[in-house]
């Protein structure tokens, strides 16, 4: 099966915009079509930016909401142990997270709308691509 990193933007793009790419993977996830690779990291940074106060007065969620849906994405999804330490992007060294859980999770695919990220378009053997992007992958391989 398909292994992917989600960057905390998607599930955020995916909790504004219900009919957007972003919130077809999280179903396409939802329905077992792909696996989600998370670290600690990333699900720490997916509750902080869902609590800035701006995104917040968007998505509505009461706190209780976002700590469940953390506790979801941390028992559904496969942890890694966020041990692995790259220095791959400069101009945002937090963005190396995601590269981390990639390649700790053998995952295929980084799923981004960071331009940092997108900017190196692969790592490793690992692609970086937009949601849309990633849509057209899971589309493809259903096809099959």
């Amino acid at each position: 099966m398909i292994r992917a990193v989600l960057d905390a933007n998607v599930f955020v793009s995916a909790a504004l915009s219900p009919r957007g790419s972003p919130a077809k993977i999280i179903t396409a996830w939802r329905a077992e079509r792909f696996d989600l690779v998370i670290s600690p990291a990333i699900l720490e940074e997916i509750g902080r930016v869902f609590h800035y106060p701006k995104v917040a007065a968007r998505h509505g969620w009461p706190p209780e909401k976002i700590r469940l849906f953390i506790e979801d994405l941390a028992h559904l999804a496969i942890l890694t142990p966020g041990e692995r330490s790259l220095k791959v992007i400069a101009e945002d060294p937090s963005d190396n997270r995601y590269l981390e859980c990639a390649v700790e999770g053998s995952a295929e695919y980084v799923v981004t709308g960071d331009q940092h990220l997108l900017r190196l378009g692969a790592y490793q053997r690992i692609r970086i691509l937009t949601p849309k992007e990633f849509l057209d992958i899971l589309a493809f391989h259903r096809s099959r």
